[in-house]
C-alpha cells in the first residue's frame, strides 16, 4: 500500500470553515519560554532558550548545544544575530567523557553535611566515574541501578582559580543537584541533560583555592537510563570576533516558521526559519530539509555593501562532542554543500531519552551564486570580519576543525535583498520496527537521496514559502475565531512541538506509520497515552496520521507477541520499536484510550472500515473494559507522576467511553446487537458513575474520597463525536465548579498539588459552555507560557501557583491544544 493522499478538500474546510472572511492578519506576541527554530524529526530539532537570538547558543530540546551562529557585515562592521562564539576551555577536572575520575560514592541517603569539603566519607565506596546503565558509549564504568546515588569527588588544585571564568560540565539522568565546596550550584528538578554547562557565580569561584577542593553530587534516576557524569573547565581567553550584536527589535511565532527582526547599523534584517510540515503531502511532511531566510533593506535610505555569514558545528550529527567525525564541503546540482557526521555511524545502536543520533549526516547547503563554503574552526568567523570572505589558507593558530560555514557577498543593498540557505539531515535508517531497519518515509521505496532532496528543496522554495505563509495566516485565523487570540497564540506554538516529536516511515506491509518520541519522559516509541493526547492536531489536518499513531500498537497485538487482553504502553525505546521492555503497563488507561481513537478516526472518515481491520483487538479491549474499567483498581495512568490512584473517576469515565466507542464502531459496521449492547452498558454504567462520584457541587477525584476533585478533562470525547453518553449537566458541573479552583497560572490537575497539565486544561477548557468560559480557562495557561522563568520548549506539567514546570518538556502531548479546533470542524460537519 502507497500513500498518495490528495487531502485538498479537507484543507480547504480547514482554510475556510469556520473563520471570518475579513482578511486580517493576527500577530503572535507571546513570548515564547523557548523559540523553535530547526524542526524536523526527535534527533534534528534545535530551539533558541530565550528572549534574543543572539544571547544564547542554539540548543537541541535537551538543552545539548547545536551551534548555529548568523552574522551580517555590514560596511565592514560586523553584526551577530544568532547564537554565540564558542567559548574556549579547558578541563580544571575532567569529566568521563573526557578522561576517567575517581569519587567515593554511596547508594543510600548520607547524614547531614555530606556535601560538604570536611565530610568524612571514609565509609563510602571508591569506584570510577560515569556512573550508570543502559549508555552506549564506554564513559560508564560504575554501573549503578538504583533509585538514588551520592558522590563525592575531591579534586586538587596546582593554582589559585579565584579570579577565572570557571564552568560546571555535567551529565544526568533524571534530577541533579550539585555543590562545589559545599555551595549549590544546580538543581534542576525532573530533567536530564548531556554535556550540559553553566557558568559558575563568583561566590563559588572565589572558594577554589590551591589544594583541596570537592564537589558533591546527589542524582535521582526515576526510571530507564541512568547517568551522572561531572567536571569544571576554565575559560581561555582569547578575542571576540563578533562581538558587536544586532539589535533585535521582534520574534514572532506561527505554526510552520519563526520570524526575528533586527537592526544592524544602516540596513534591516528579517531572519526566517522555516520548517514546511504541512500535512497534507506526507513526502513534504518527511522532507528532512529546513529553510533559514533573510530579508535585508537599508533603513536610511544610502546604499550599503553586506556579506552574510552562516556557521553549524559538528554536534548536530554526535551525541557526545568527545566523538570522532567526518567533515567535507563539495558541490552539486548548483548547490554548495557541507557535510558532517560520526566516523563509527553506529545506525540505529542507540535508543532511549537523552540519547542524540550519531549516525548519518547533518548537512548545509545553499545556492553557489556569490557563495563560498568552509570547514574550520574559530578562524573562520576572523576570515570573514576583516574581508567578509573565507582566505582559504591554513590559520595562524591551532584549532579544532568542527565548524561548517557558509559566507555570502550580498554586493550593494540599494533595494531589498531576499534569499535562503537550507539545513537538514539524511539519517539513512530511521526505526527499528519488529526486527526490520526502515528507511525513512521520503526514502521508503530506496529510489532517493538526500542531495536530490536538497535540490527539489531549493526549487520549491518559492511555492513553500508561499503555502506557508498561506497556511499559517489561515490557521492562526481559524484558531482565533475558534478559541481567541490567546488560543491560537499557543496553538502556533504547539504545532512544530507536535509534528517534529515524531517520525515518519512506513512498515514492511505498507501501512504508515507515525512514530512519537516520548521526550523527556523515558523516550519510549508509540506511546499510546503519548498519542492520545496528541491526536487532535492529526485529527484535524491529516486522518491518515492519526492511523499511523495506532498502526505499530495494533500489528504489536497481532503479529508482534503482545499477550495481554489489554493494550500495551509502547512499542519500545526510540528509535527501537521490537516491543516494550519496560514492565510499565497501564491496562485500562491505554485499551481505551486506542479504543476512543479509533472511534475519532471511523467519525473524520464517516466509515469503520479502518476499526473493522482491527475488530478483533477492539473487541478484546472492549471487553476488557467492561470487565475492570468501571471501578478502576489501584494502577498507573496516564498522569504517573501524580501516583497510582484505585477508583480514579476520570479513569472511570475513560473505561466508559471507551466502552461506548466500540458501541459507536458496531453501529457504524451494522453490527447492531453489539452496538446496542455495549451503548446501553455505557449509559448505564454513567448513570451509576454520577451517583457513585457525586460530591455535591462537583464530581470526586476517586469513589472513596469524598471532599476531593479532578478534571474530568476525558469527558471531552463525549462532546467531541457526540456520543451522548453522560447527561450534558455533568460537564457543567464539573466546569463551574473549576471557575472556583482555578489559580493565577491554571486550574490543578486535582485537589491532591498545586501542578497541572496544559494538554488537560485546553480539553477540561473545550467542555465550557461558550467560548467565553473557555477563554478563562485559557488566559491562565497563557499566562503560565508567557511568564515562565523555565526557559524551556514548552513543558504540558507545570505549577499553578508560580511560574515554573514541574518536569517535561518539547512534548507531542501539546497537540491536545487542537482539540477545540476539532470541535469546532466536527460542529460544522453536523
Amino acid at each position: 500500500m502507497r500513500y498518495n493522499y490528495n487531502l485538498t478538500a479537507i484543507f480547504i474546510f480547514l482554510l475556510s470553515g469556520c473563520v471570518n472572511k475579513t482578511d486580517y492578519q493576527i500577530t503572535n506576541t507571546l513570548r515564547a519560554p523557548a523559540y523553535p527554530l530547526i524542526n524536523i524529526d526527535p534527533y534534528t530539532n534545535a530551539w533558541s532558550f530565550g528572549d534574543l537570538l543572539y544571547e544564547h547558543d542554539v540548543t537541541h530540546w535537551t538543552g545539548k548545544a547545536f551551534p548555529l551562529v548568523g552574522a551580517i557585515r555590514v560596511d565592514g562592521k560586523t553584526y551577530r544575530f544568532m547564537g554565540r562564539e564558542k567559548i574556549n576551555t579547558i578541563p580544571i577536572a575532567a569529566t568521563a567523557a573526557q578522561t576517567a575520575w575517581v569519587a567515593s560514592y554511596i547508594l543510600e541517603e548520607p547524614s547531614t553535611g555530606w556535601e560538604k569539603t570536611d565530610f568524612n566519607d571514609c565509609t563510602w565506596k571508591k569506584s570510577q566515574a560515569a556512573f550508570g546503565v543502559m549508555r552506549a558509549e564506554n564513559i560508564i564504568h560504575t554501573p549503578w541501578t538504583t533509585e538514588h546515588i551520592w558522590v563525592r569527588r575531591e579534586i586538587h588544585l596546582d593554582e589559585d582559580y579565584s579570579s577565572q571564568s570557571i564552568y560546571l560540565d555535567y551529565s544526568h539522568d533524571d534530577d541533579i543537584e550539585i555543590y562545589i565546596n559545599g555551595i549549590e550550584v544546580l538543581n534542576t528538578g525532573n530533567i536530564c541533560a548531556d554535556e550540559a554547562r553553566i557558568k559558575l557565580p563568583e561566590n563559588v569561584v572565589e572558594t577554589l583555592k590551591k589544594g583541596k577542593n570537592v564537589i558533591a553530587a546527589h542524582c535521582h534516576n526515576r526510571q530507564g537510563d541512568a547517568i551522572l557524569d561531572f567536571g569544571i573547565s576554565a575559560e581561555i581567553p582569547v578575542s571576540c570576533n563578533m562581538e558587536h550584536t544586532a539589535i533585535q527589535k521582534s520574534v514572532e511565532v506561527l505554526p510552520t516558521q519563526t520570524i526575528y527582526a533586527f537592526t544592524c547599523g544602516p540596513v534591516n534584517l528579517k531572519i526566517t526559519f522555516t520548517a514546511p510540515l504541512l500535512m497534507n503531502n506526507l513526502d513534504l511532511l518527511s522532507r528532512p530539509v529546513n529553510y533559514i531566510s533573510y530579508e535585508i533593506k537599508s533603513n536610511d535610505k544610502s546604499a550599503h555593501t553586506a556579506e552574510l555569514y552562516l556557521e553549524a558545528n559538528a554536534n548536530w550529527a554526535l551525541d557526545r562532542s568527545s566523538q570522532e567525525f567526518i567533515i567535507k564541503t563539495f558541490e552539486k546540482n548548483n548547490l554548495l554543500f557541507l557535510k558532517t557526521g560520526s566516523k563509527a555511524q553506529h545506525i540505529l545502536e542507540k535508543k532511549g531519552d537523552d540519547e542524540k543520533i550519531d549516525w548519518g549526516h547533518f548537512y548545509l547547503a545553499a545556492d553557489k551564486n556569490d557563495t563560498e563554503a568552509m570547514t574550520g574552526g574559530n578562524s573562520l568567523r576572523i576570515d570573514f570580519c576583516e574581508t567578509g570572505r573565507f582566505k582559504n589558507e591554513p590559520p595562524p593558530f591551532a584549532e579544532k576543525k568542527d565548524v561548517l560555514a557558509l559566507c555570502r557577498s550580498l554586493g550593494k543593498i540599494d533595494n531589498p535583498i531576499t534569499g535562503y540557505f537550507m539545513l537538514g539531515y539524511d539519517d539513512i535508517y530511521s526505526i527499528q520496527y519488529f526486527g526490520n531497519n526502515l528507511r525513512p518515509y521520503w526514502n521508503r521505496n530506496e529510489d532517493n537521496d538526500i542531495l536530490s532532496l536538497f535540490n527539489v528543496a531549493s526549487k520549491e522554495y518559492n511555492s513553500l514559502i508561499e503555502a506557508c505563509n498561506k497556511f499559517d495566516k489561515e490557521l492562526m485565523r481559524e484558531a482565533a475565531k475558534c478559541g481567541g487570540k490567546k488560543y491560537a497564540e499557543l496553538c502556533a506554538l504547539a504545532y512544530r512541538q507536535t509534528i517534529s516529536a515524531h517520525k515518519l516511515v512506513e512498515a514492511p506491509g505498507g501501512e504508515l506509520l507515525f512514530l512519537s518520541k516520548q521526550n523527556q519522559s523515558r523516550g519510549a516509541i508509540a506511546t499510546v497515552d503519548i498519542s492520545f493526547p496528541s491526536a487532535p492536531l492529526f485529527l484535524l489536518y491529516n486522518v491518515e496520521l492519526a492511523k499511523g499513531l495506532l498502526n505499530p500498537i495494533f500489528y504489536y497485538v497481532e503479529y508482534g507477541g503482545w499477550d495481554h487482553p489489554f493494550a500495551p504502553h509502547d512499542a519500545g525505546l526510540y528509535p527501537i520499536a521490537n516491543g516494550m521492555i519496560t514492565k510499565l503497563e497501564m491496562p485500562v488507561e491505554e485499551s481505551a484510550n486506542m479504543l476512543i481513537m479509533t472511534a475519532a478516526i471511523s467519525t473524520i472518515e464517516r466509515n469503520a472500515m479502518y476499526a473493522e481491520k482491527h475488530w478483533k483487538s477492539l473487541t478484546l479491549w472492549a471487553d476488557y473494559l467492561l470487565k475492570n474499567g468501571f471501578d478502576p483498581e489501584n494502577q498507573n495512568f496516564t498522569d504517573i507522576f501524580s501516583g497510582m490512584l484505585a477508583h480514579n473517576t476520570n479513569l472511570s469515565i475513560k473505561a466508559i467511553l471507551g466502552i461506548a466507542s466500540y458501541g459507536r464502531l458496531a453501529d457504524m459496521l451494522g453490527k447492531n446487537d453489539i452496538a446496542q449492547r455495549y451503548t446501553s452498558k455505557a449509559r448505564a454504567m454513567a448513570q451509576t458513575w454520577m451517583k457513585l462520584a457525586d460530591d455535591g457541587d462537583h464530581y470526586r477525584l476517586a469513589f472513596d474520597q469524598p471532599g476531593t476533585w479532578s478534571q474530568k478533562y476525558n469527558l471531552v470525547w463525549d462532546k467531541i463525536i457526540k456520543m451522548n453518553i453522560f447527561p450534558h449537566e455533568v460537564a457543567e458541573k464539573e466546569v463551574a465548579y473549576y471557575l472556583s479552583k482555578q489559580l493565577k497560572y491554571g486550574l490543578p490537575l486535582d485537589s491532591r498539588r498545586q501542578y497541572t497539565k496544559a494538554d488537560w486544561i485546553v480539553w477540561s477548557a473545550t467542555l465550557s459552555p461558550n467560548v467565553e468560559t473557555f477563554q478563562q480557562f485559557i488566559s491562565s495557561l497563557y499566562a503560565f507560557v508567557n511568564e515562565t522563568t523555565d526557559r524551556i520548549p514548552m513543558s504540558d506539567w507545570y505549577w499553578t501557583d508560580k511560574p515554573e514546570h514541574a518536569g517535561f518538556q518539547a512534548r507531542s502531548v501539546v497537540g491536545g491544544f487542537y482539540i477545540k479546533m476539532l470541535e469546532n470542524k466536527l460542529i460544522a460537519e453536523k
